[in-house]
């Protein structure tokens, strides 16, 4: 399994249309073949700053994820509403506690 965390941040007129965004695509994301876990946080002290986190079965899934039509219209109607260079880390689990 493939872990990954993407940074991003909103100028503060356009989180409601980046929140909006997500929602009207958060369950196609989550039903891409591959994907097997989604969330989105928010910072606490830097509201215009989101998380993604999600679980892939592999890296293959998340690249097919990223060259599909869904990934480039989701991020098309996502990077125009930056503030920020968003930033992402595909990382491995090493502990999981419960």
């Amino acid at each position: 399994m493939l872990v990954r965390i993407v940074k991003m941040g909103f100028k503060e007129d356009k989180i409601d249309e980046f929140l909006a965004n997500f929602e009207e695509n958060k369950t196609k994301i989550r039903g891409f073949e591959g994907c097997q876990f989604l969330e989105l946080y928010r910072d606490k002290d830097n509201t215009n700053r989101f998380f993604t986190y999600s679980y892939w079965k592999d890296e293959e899934s998340l690249e097919n994820y990223r060259h599909s039509e869904l990934f480039k219209n989701v991020w098309a109607q996502t990077k125009i509403l930056f503030n920020e260079k968003p930033e992402a880390w595909s990382v491995d689990k090493v502990v999981r506690l419960e």
